[in-house]
């Protein structure tokens, strides 16, 4: 092998560097620094295969030829549990709920295999209507319904099981919100709050490595309760809505590594709330929702969470038409689990995030419950 030292290269004009064609192999005992900037300083033409350093996510990312992509280097593969429910590959977690009665329970499955969930743990208290969110490491719920609105948020170690803990509390009491994260951030959006307007349009957020009591990020489009989201590393996703006397089809974005008030992104196919969203770290799905009661929605629709644009059909909740049920993922797999149609179900289903094509039957919860909500330690944020 043949080795070429330099302090200084041009090409023969001396006006830039030169073109290296063919095999070009490069090694170092130490490293080398590739191309950095933010997300908005990303290449406005760029070609398949480019490949830099986002300083807004943290991450080294590469242009697909349609969409920047992460360059995914984490391993969040855990030992499964006992019986069917066994193997390791990502932990999808499913805490609170109605029974009709409000519980504490925190479910676990290894989202690689198929079985019923087992048991993990309890919240500090029986609650609804929670947002939930995590890191590889961690996972929290926040605010709820038990009884009364709550500011309360919890955490688990995802690794383990246990019992949750006290990390903070929200900027202000509420349920019917829901949260979403990158790997570093958790942002919890939009809620029912004891006092006028009712609903609310705030958006806070926390750093999930600490503990202490979230910061205010910004506002959603307008005031909104239970909607739907799911997160690239980059964005936060939020969809669908309830704000009297309407449900809503509007998704919005925000950027997560920073503050400010969220943006359009474009329209689901059916108006719905109470549904659910997950994703990998291009594909955001949304599945189920109440459009107006008692019309239940079974739509799973989907996103490319880098683009702007409308949602697209995905395919139907196995479960038939379903509201109250909480979504997680894994880099390949999409849990939706739990929820009402009308009547309270533990029915849990996964869906291939990469294709499209109806839910299949994955197992069972502990028990039956609706206004659930759930996150994993391999979704689309990390």
């Amino acid at each position: 092998m043949s080795r070429l030292n330099i302090n200084n290269l041009t090409n023969e004009n001396e006006d830039g560097s030169p073109r290296i064609s063919g095999i070009s192999t490069f090694s170092s005992p130490h490293y080398f620094v590739p191309p950095s900037g933010t997300t908005a300083e990303r290449p406005s033409d760029p070609g398949e295969g480019m490949i830099r350093f986002n300083t807004d996510s943290g991450h080294l990312e590469y242009y697909t030829g349609e969409f920047w992509d992460d360059v995914i280097v984490n391993n969040n593969d855990l030992g499964g549990g006992t019986g069917s429910n066994t193997g390791t590959g990502t932990r999808g977690l499913i805490g609170g709920g109605y029974t009709p009665a409000d519980v504490d329970t925190i479910d676990f499955i290894t989202i690689s295999t198929l079985g019923n969930a087992q048991d993990f743990g309890n919240l500090t208290d029986g609650r609804r209507s929670t947002g939930s969110c995590s890191s590889s490491t961690r996972g929290l719920w926040g605010g709820g319904f038990s009884p009364g609105n709550v500011d309360t948020i919890d955490f688990i170690t995802i690794s383990s099981t246990g019992d949750a803990a006290d990390f903070g509390n929200l900027t202000s009491a509420r349920h019917h919100t829901d949260a979403c994260s990158s790997s570093t951030r958790g942002l919890f959006a939009g809620g029912n709050t004891p006092t006028a307007p009712n609903i609310t349009n705030v958006i806070d957020y926390v750093t999930i490595a600490s503990t202490g009591d979230a910061v205010d990020f910004g506002d959603l489009l307008a005031n909104a309760r239970s909607t739907m989201t799911c997160s690239s590393s980059v964005r936060g996703v939020c969809s669908g809505s309830y704000n009297t006397p309407i449900s809503s089809n509007t998704i919005e974005y925000v950027t997560i590594s920073t503050t400010g008030n969220s943006q359009d992104f474009g329209d689901l196919t059916v108006n719905r709330t109470i549904g659910a969203g997950l994703s990998n770290s291009t594909r955001g799905l949304f599945g189920g929702g109440l459009v107006s009661s008692p019309s239940y929605s079974n739509v799973i629709d989907f996103i490319t969470i880098a683009t702007i644009g409308n949602a697209q059909d995905f395919g139907d909740l196995a479960a038939g038409n379903n509201a109250g049920q909480s979504g997680f993922a894994s880099p390949t797999r999409g849990i939706f689990a739990g929820g009402y149609n009308p009547g309270i179900h533990n029915i849990i289903e996964f869906v291939t995030i990469a294709t499209t094509g109806n839910g299949t039957d994955f197992g069972d919860l502990t028990q039956a419950r609706s206004y659930v909500s759930g996150c994993s330690n391999g979704h689309g944020g990390l």
